[in-house]
Order: structure tokens, then C-alpha cells, then sequence
């Protein structure tokens, strides 16, 4: 094995690729009883309508089956079926403290007969092959420690002409703007983190993971080795976020 198979990035931080998912567990684990709030007020609510436009290009089907990695509290599985009648939603996530804040969310009792929660890992998920008509992740793929593993792992659990769509921190296409976006994330997120989850470390992470994170473009080349066709994106508020689309064809 070579230093770059052994070794990955937590933020900014250089760690061993064995340490990566338990150190992003422990942030996770911190910041569950908090996250949704903390996201509003990160995003001043925008997060909302991303995750509506995935929604929209989307266009969940009746009766399909979802699996939602990194789904966390569950906002995209209780989108998903508010417009899929009949369909049924997986939420799998590696915390189990953030499923555990997602149960209690007054839509998981509403949709309960359509919802299951299950602790899984991103890259070495556990469920069947072909099992799945749409796979989603949102938010959550950066913080995967081998994120070509997690694509592949997407890639073996959809069924054939299954959908792919990953909704992810971005980067801006123009220089000016993306330093004035750093300078919002670095200066203003962890003092959030801190004031309302009383977390600071974990935000800092939190925006060091987003600058980490490949372009558009490297990301949208990473789902085609996974071997996703009609590979396509859209960029969300000028680039901050993006919306990655793939099929299994």
C-alpha cells in the first residue's frame, strides 16, 4: 500500500484512512441533537430549497424504493415521499444518534409504515445488490473516507435503470466570489457551531470537508468510474452547492 491509500484527509488535517470514519462519527455524534437547527442557520434556510430542486429533478415515482445514505434526521426520505404515494424509503446513516433525532421528528411517525432506519457504512453498505431504484445522498459524501468506494457501493445496491443523485457542498466558478464565500464558512460557521451547539471543532471540520472536496467536474468523472452513465450537473446558488445525476443504464 502506498501513503496515499493509507492516508486521507479530515478537514485540513492529514489522518490515517482507518481513523477518518470514526473521527466524523464523533463529530456527528456530537452535533445530532443540533443539526437541523444548526443547518438553517448556516444556510439561512437555502438548504430548504436545494434539497426542493433535487426533489424537482428528481421526480420521485410511485411505488419506487429510495435508499438514502447519510440521510440522517431525514429531511430528503420525508421529501421523497410526500411526493412518491407508495413508495418506501431506507435512511442509513453511520450515526445512529442522528437516525435516533430523525425517529422523532413528526414526519417519521406519519410515514412510519414507509420508513426504515438502519446503522450502515457508506462504502460497504448493507443490502443486496439491485436492490434499490434511487440511491441519494445528501451532504454526506465528503465525509466519506474512500468516496470511489461509496460511488461503487451506489452503483452495486441500484437496480438497473436505477438514478444516482448526490447533493453536495460545492465551488464557485468565479475566484472572487469563492473567497468571499471562504471568508463567510471560516470565520462565521464554527462561531455558529459554538454559540448554538456549543461545538466549535466540529464546524471547523465541517467547512474545512467542503473546500476538500473535488469540483464539479473531477466529482461528475468519479460517478462515471463507478460506471454511471448520463452523467450530468446543476449548479445551486452559483456553485456553493451542486446537484450530481447518474443512472445505472
Amino acid at each position: 500500500m502506498t501513503d496515499d491509500q493509507q492516508t486521507t484527509h479530515f478537514g485540513f488535517q492529514t489522518v490515517n484512512e482507518a481513523e477518518k470514519a470514526g473521527m466524523v462519527h464523533g463529530v456527528f455524534t456530537r452535533v445530532a441533537s443540533k443539526y437541523d437547527i444548526m443547518n438553517d442557520v448556516m444556510s439561512m434556510g437555502i438548504h430548504r430549497v436545494w434539497k426542493d430542486a433535487m426533489m424537482d429533478w428528481l421526480a420521485p415515482r410511485p411505488g419506487t424504493r429510495l435508499l438514502d445514505v447519510a440521510g440522517g434526521t431525514g429531511d430528503v426520505s420525508f421529501r421523497y415521499l410526500k411526493r412518491a404515494p407508495g413508495a418506501h424509503a431506507t435512511v442509513c446513516d453511520m450515526t445512529e444518534s442522528m437516525l435516533i433525532e430523525g425517529r422523532q421528528r413528526a414526519e417519521a411517525d406519519r410515514m412510519a409504515e414507509s420508513l426504515d432506519w438502519v446503522v450502515g457504512d457508506a462504502m460497504a453498505l448493507p443490502f443486496a445488490a439491485n436492490s434499490f431504484d434511487v440511491y441519494t445522498i445528501s451532504f454526506g459524501i465528503r465525509n466519506v473516507t474512500r468516496v470511489q468506494d461509496a460511488l461503487n457501493e451506489a452503483y452495486r445496491v441500484l437496480r438497473p435503470g436505477g438514478r444516482l443523485m448526490v447533493l453536495e457542498f460545492s465551488q464557485l466558478p468565479n475566484e472572487m466570489m469563492q473567497k468571499l464565500y471562504d471568508l463567510y464558512s471560516f470565520n462565521v460557521i464554527p462561531v455558529m457551531g459554538q454559540i448554538i451547539a456549543n461545538d466549535r471543532d466540529s464546524y471547523q471540520y465541517l467547512v474545512e470537508s467542503i473546500r476538500k472536496f473535488p469540483d464539479q467536474d473531477t466529482f461528475a468523472g468519479m460517478i462515471r468510474k463507478a460506471g454511471f452513465g448520463q452523467v450530468k450537473y446543476r449548479n445551486l446558488s452559483l456553485g456553493i452547492a451542486a446537484l450530481h445525476s447518474g443512472w445505472k443504464i
